[in-house]
């Protein structure tokens, strides 16, 4: 893995409010080009706004032909890579928490969440894909907000190769230290125990539909240490920091800290 600027956007997402918060996302998105970024990675939901109750039903919205082009010309034009958000609604109804992983000249990459919390069932199908996706320099995971909470879906992920894991939130209540405390009581694992990458960053604010989210980002070294971190407890605001591939070496070259070639796959198999 070759060093990577990773920009990681704490943004305010109004539910329902679709061009509000395409145009953020756009702005934002020059914004970490112009500070070096080679990745861009937006909250979960950033762009429909994050709803766990009936009006998801009129808010979700299907990934249209003009928004796919939007997106790629976007990416191409900025030679960046693009991870976005919304509530989907499929050719048939089902509706999806779903983010868009978007590859200058590489097409799009669509990862459902594949464990909806528990608020979220009635509302929400699941998706069943958990392919990694491999970039120009990087091959990259992504997950969504509960999805964190499993620890064998990271090590599966690790196990096919990933060096990044990308789980972008819409993770209401608390202010930004208690949910950045909470976050790093589990995240910390998932990056130590399978020698990855974690980045995580979260809507921020009011959403106008009764929700108000705690601004954070933040960045977990493949030794699982904190590489760096943003709170934000009202405003928008962005996290930009490299990802070393240095570290990632140093951690997977070191017998006694890369643990996944050890595992015992004659035993279990989760």
């Amino acid at each position: 893995m070759k060093n990577i600027r990773l920009a990681l956007v704490i943004q305010n997402c109004s539910a329902g409010q679709f061009d509000v918060n395409l145009q953020a996302f756009e702005t934002f998105t020059l914004q970490a080009k112009a500070r070096g970024a080679d990745m861009v990675v937006f909250p979960e939901m950033n762009l429909t706004g994050y709803v766990s109750g009936e009006k998801i039903r009129d808010i979700a919205r299907p990934i249209t032909q003009d928004l796919e082009e939007f997106l790629l010309k976007l990416a191409n034009a900025q030679d960046i890579i693009i991870l976005a958000g919304l509530a989907r609604k499929d050719a048939v109804g089902k509706i999806f928490a779903s983010h868009l992983s978007v590859l200058p000249k590489a097409g799009i990459h669509i990862y459902d969440k594949v464990h909806t919390a528990p608020p979220e069932k009635e509302f929400y199908s699941a998706g069943d894909d958990v392919s990694i996706i491999h970039s120009t320099h990087l091959k990259f995971g992504v997950q969504l907000c509960y999805d964190a909470h499993f620890p064998s879906l990271s090590t599966h992920m690790a196990k096919q190769g990933a060096e990044l894991i990308v789980i972008p939130h819409a993770s209401p209540r608390g202010d930004s230290h208690e949910k950045l405390e909470s976050w790093l009581r589990h995240l910390t694992a998932r990056a130590f125990d399978n020698g990855i990458f974690v980045a995580a960053c979260n809507q921020v604010g009011q959403n106008r539909n009764g929700l108000t989210f705690p601004g954070v980002a933040v960045v977990i070294g493949p030794d699982g240490r904190v590489v760096d971190q943003k709170l934000s407890a009202s405003e928008p605001a962005m996290l930009v920091t490299t990802l070393k591939g240095d570290l990632l070496e140093q951690v997977r070259s070191h017998k006694m800290r890369y643990f996944l070639p050890n595992r015992r796959e004659d035993l279990y198999s989760c």
